[in-house]
């Protein structure tokens, strides 16, 4: 499943940057961030809601370390949005697309210093490619 998940993921995220390249057109980027962001709370109370778990939200905030690390994943998310829609202001989407995906390659050397998760050297090698791959196809 997890497959399908970041498929999918990809998918849609790739739609925000198409999305949000059209709808910036003669707007503050900020604004339409904190807009976008909104729109997003709103939606994910809703499927909270749906699926039943509205009584978790509740749970979260009692663990504090937890809580204490969504809040600073909420806010590295808010800044990458606020930085990502700048980019999508000034630049191509197909210049800031693959330069935004340079977060899977420091995300897998964050895991790699802090978390203590293994790279192998095909996935180096991997990891590698992406690194080149996204600076090649932002390159004009």
């Amino acid at each position: 499943m997890w497959l399908i998940y970041a498929l999918l993921s990809a998918v849609t995220a790739a739609l925000v940057a198409v999305f949000g390249k059209i709808g910036l057109k003669g707007i503050d980027a900020n604004s339409a961030t904190a807009l976008r962001s909104v729109i997003m709370a709103v939606f994910l109370i809703i499927v909270v809601a749906v699926q039943g778990k509205l009584s978790q939200l509740g749970e979260i905030m009692a663990h504090r370390k937890a809580l204490a690390f969504i809040a600073l994943s909420g806010i590295a998310g808010a800044m990458s949005w606020l930085f990502y829609f700048l980019a999508l202001k000034c630049g191509k989407v197909a210049q800031v697309g693959p330069i935004d995906k340079l977060s899977v390659v420091i995300a897998v050397l964050l895991a790699f210093l802090f978390l203590g998760e293994k790279i192998s050297l095909k996935n180096g090698i991997g990891v590698g490619l992406i690194a080149v791959g996204a600076v090649l196809a932002a390159l004009k």
